[in-house]
């Protein structure tokens, strides 16, 4: 009976080639397969480290016609590396119908860690990375777009997009929409490359650093928001009171007695029964 092979999920640099691993070299040189996003791409990774393994393109309008044929060639003996166009396969990235293919006819599947876009965003960026949400790619269409980024109106957590250059000054229009023209965001863009940049501030901010210079709109990007941070600060008691208040006093005064009963600070608490209204 022939063993069965193996296949890999590889991360790859997302920008600069000295980041990838040791142990991802050597399983994509003794791979049998490397099933590539955009084998032309990929081709130029591998062609700088000598890499000669043969190629084979998965990518979003084929995997679900391919997974079987590839989960077949494990069964027979080969082993797959899995890669992306860069960073870590499935996120945001294809790969998913093949490993959970993979997964439900007991095939063996083995993570090879390497860069991910959305991590090294998070650990320079100077926001709360504690608890984290990773909302991926933004919808086309504006209505959507709104009611997601809605969704994490009021998050106690830090919120992680990426955008295309295309769209990315719209998004943060959206976002001061939905957030306001205050709300603490971080854009890191050409991440590990020679124009790596990092801009902290509000979306009004960040879309004049974008302005400047059209260059600045170029490359791959990662939208990070903050959290809410009088959902961070308020107990539910204190939501509670205010809450109550505001349906028998003006806003303002609502917001003051709730920042002086709960030591909280009366315009934070103001702006977040003023969101609540509108949604209302």
């Amino acid at each position: 009976m022939t063993e069965s092979g193996k296949l890999y999920i590889v991360a790859t640099p997302i920008g600069n080639l000295a980041d990838i691993t040791q142990r991802a070299l050597e399983i994509l040189q003794n791979a049998d397969l490397i099933a590539a996003e955009d084998t032309r791409h990929s081709g130029k990774l591998l062609s700088h480290f000598g890499i000669t393994t043969k190629m084979f393109a998965l990518h979003d309008h084929n995997e679900k016609q391919k997974a079987q044929y590839l989960i077949d060639l494990i069964n027979e003996g080969k082993s797959i590396a899995l890669i992306s166009d860069a960073g870590t396969p499935l996120i945001s990235d294809p790969g998913y119908n093949l490993v959970n293919i993979a997964r439900e006819q007991d095939v063996e599947v083995h993570p090879i860690p390497g860069p991910s876009a959305v991590i090294t965003a998070l650990s320079a960026a100077g926001l709360p990375t504690d608890k984290f949400l990773f909302a991926g790619f933004l919808p086309v269409k504006q209505q959507a777009r709104l009611s997601e980024l809605q969704k994490y109106k009021n998050a106690d957590f830090t919120t992680v997009f990426y955008e295309s250059p295309r769209r990315v000054i719209d998004t943060l229009k959206y976002m001061m929409e939905v957030y306001g023209e205050e709300r603490e965001l971080v854009l890191a863009k050409e991440l590990t490359k020679h124009f790596e940049s990092f801009v902290k501030g509000s979306a009004p901010q960040i879309i004049d650093w974008l302005q400047v210079d059209k260059d600045r709109q170029q490359g791959e990007m990662v939208l990070m928001v903050s959290p809410n941070k009088v959902e961070q600060l308020m107990s539910e008691d204190a939501e509670k009171l205010l809450l109550a208040l505001t349906d028998e006093l003006p806003l303002k005064k609502a917001a003051a007695i709730t920042a002086q009963v709960h030591g909280l600070k009366k315009n934070d608490l103001y702006k977040y029964a003023l969101s609540l209204q509108k949604e209302d």
